[in-house]
């Protein structure tokens, strides 16, 4: 299997190349990413429990899917892909803000990205790839802001950062 490759990028979000995405996480090198939030009529967040063979973060509950962009593919290109990938399923996607996060792990890597953040809307259930995906559920917006405070050891280091501002963006549109 051919190694995955991240983009990299400036603070602009300029491409300057791309390097091997473990190499990237070793380096905590700036690199393009996306974040995709399914949200249903409820406003509830279809959360995915990542499979317990990940070498990151396995086990933890994070948002519907991730990933990193290809080159010449839109970030909405990306995130449509990852999620019939991961959750088994397509819908249309709308990108609602991006941001710069730094977030070290235990294992030694770090997840340095300008993520790309984008909504779409489901209300059905998904066919997960047991390959990336150990379980699902529907989550309130409300609850799950409550359970990230009580309980942030569930949830991967990057959704926590990343929930907060998708949540005040949420609350202001809807």
């Amino acid at each position: 299997m051919k190694e995955e490759k991240v983009i990299l990028v400036d603070t602009a979000d300029t491409p300057l190349g791309t390097m091997p995405k473990m190499e990237a996480h070793e380096k905590a090198v700036l690199h393009r990413a996306f974040s995709v939030f399914i949200l249903n009529q409820k406003r509830e967040l279809m959360l995915q429990q990542r499979a317990l063979h990940k070498y990151h973060s396995p086990g933890l509950w994070t948002n519907t899917c991730c990933s990193h962009q290809r080159i010449d593919e839109t970030n909405i290109e990306a995130g449509k892909r990852r999620l019939r990938e991961e959750m088994g399923f397509s819908v249309p996607l709308q990108e609602l803000f991006s941001f710069i996060y730094k977030a070290p792990f235990d294992n030694g890597l770090t997840e340095h990205e300008l993520d790309h953040v984008m909504v779409g809307y489901f209300d059905a259930e998904p066919e997960v790839n047991p390959e990336e995906v150990a379980a699902w559920k529907w989550m309130s917006l409300e609850e799950l802001a409550q359970d990230l405070i009580r309980n942030p050891e569930n949830y991967t280091v990057w959704f926590t950062i990343i929930f907060d501002r998708f949540y005040n963006h949420i609350k202001q549109i809807q």
